[in-house]
């Protein structure tokens, strides 16, 4: 199918909102790095007790040299510090400073993605060395909450990320558009295309909800209209999508009309909690994350009050290990910072507790989080080769392209290290 036209190119910078997005959030101070940089070595050694699988090479910015860990099996990784203020940020203010001393030059590596795997395969035994704490977790917490998920700003968080533009994500996602985790044919290998692996992920989902011609599917987010298109054409059922983008819905207007649907098919830009009706199916596809865990009750409430008794459910959705979800949730990281303003990654145990005290009934549940390392890993080199080829829209700086692309590195790192898992599950209620 050829895609509907792009959104215009906007005139100014675009994406600088992003990277002015710490405003508020604690990065850390460089006065205090350079007046106790002698007790570094000390945060180091905490380091390397912590590091049971995998090690660290670092060069150092006195112009030592040491290797961390070492004592399992995990990534080797390298980085070069080149200022004591990186180590600082970390220790105080976590992935957030963390980032920041990249952006500022204060640490690179040969392989940012290894390192991101390094720190979340010991994500138990390193405890808190690389979360924000004291005042550094106030200040994040704080500001986090005032971006949580209220109906008046979840429309300008979801803005924030995904109205960034048709045009930019068309240059680097997947011809359907496609932006969650592909499901790929195991072993994953390189020859089976992303597109092929989107499409057997959309399938998996709707097989959950056996789907007959003429009933009627709720799908709560549902960003620019792949799985809203395949319902209505190969299972013939009428599609109600719901999103808070104003840009992903007018790219699915536009799909489903090029595609002959749009009879079938309605794209409103409502919040769930608005939702009205009642619905054979529901489908989500990794929209949970934007919810916040102040508002799980309401998301099951939501689905279980739109199903028919004995309707089906189908979810998409990306959990940290409950391990360290309490720190996680005690401050805000740098993908809820720079990336995804009001977001949580789910805690599966107080995610499944919620739908079950709406009176759902919790099937089916298939993990596959090295399907979405592979999938990051394909994006990020699709966003390298649009940025080389010069096919990135017009506005978007080379400050940005960073940031972007430490994002996808930061995900996969997470996968892969296997204290980020993506899942599908099956939600009944019962007749």
């Amino acid at each position: 199918m050829d895609a509907p036209p792009s959104t215009p190119t906007r005139a100014a910078v675009r994406g600088r909102h992003l990277l002015k997005a710490d405003r508020g959030f604690a990065t850390g101070p460089g006065w205090v790095a350079r007046l106790v940089a002698p007790g570094f070595h000390s945060v180091l050694d905490r380091i390397d007790r912590g590091l049971a699988h995998g090690s660290l090479a670092a060069d150092l910015p006195d112009g030592t040299h040491r290797v961390l860990g070492g004592r399992g099996e995990g990534p080797a990784v390298i980085v070069h510090l080149a200022s004591w203020r990186a180590l600082l940020r970390l220790m105080t203010t976590g992935s957030v400073g963390w980032y920041r001393a990249w952006a500022e030059g204060e640490w690179a590596s040969p392989d940012p993605v290894a390192l991101f795997d390094l720190f979340m395969r010991n994500r138990l035994t390193l405890g808190g060395a690389a979360r924000a704490k004291g005042w550094g977790r106030l200040v994040n917490r704080a500001a986090h909450a005032l971006r949580g998920n209220s109906k008046a700003r979840a429309r300008r968080n979801i803005a924030f990320h995904y109205d960034l533009g048709n045009d930019f994500y068309a240059s680097w996602l997947d011809r359907g558009m496609a932006y969650s985790s592909a499901l790929f044919a195991e072993p994953i290998g390189p020859r089976e295309s992303l597109e092929v692996a989107q499409a057997r992920k959309v399938r998996a989902l709707l097989d959950r909800l056996d789907l007959k011609p003429g009933q009627r599917l709720l799908e709560i987010g549902c960003g620019w209209g792949g799985l809203a298109e395949v319902a209505a054409r190969d299972h013939g059922v009428s599609v109600v999508g719901l999103t808070l983008s104003a840009e992903q819905k007018a790219y699915a207007d536009a799909r489903l009309a090029v595609a002959g649907q749009e009879d079938r098919v309605s794209i409103e830009l409502t919040d769930y909690r608005d939702a009205t009706g009642q619905y054979d199916a529901v489908a989500s596809v990794e929209m949970v994350e934007a919810v916040g865990a102040a508002y799980w009750p309401a998301f099951m409430a939501a689905i279980a009050g739109r199903l028919r008794p004995g309707g089906r459910a189908a979810i998409q959705y990306i959990v940290i290990d409950d391990a360290i979800f309490e720190n996680y949730a005690a401050s805000a990281d740098f993908i809820q910072t720079y990336v995804f303003p009001g977001g949580m990654l789910i805690s599966e145990t107080r995610f499944r507790a919620a739908a079950e005290a709406a009176g759902l009934e919790w099937r089916d549940r298939r993990g596959f989080g090295l399907h979405y390392a592979e999938t990051l890993r394909r994006w990020r080199v699709a966003f390298d080769m649009a940025e080389e080829e010069g096919r990135l829209p017009a506005g978007f700086d080379p400050a940005f392209c960073r940031l972007w692309r430490y994002y996808l590195m930061y995900c996969e790192g997470g996968f892969r290290g296997g204290g980020i898992d993506v899942a599908q599950v099956t939600l009944v209620k019962p007749a």
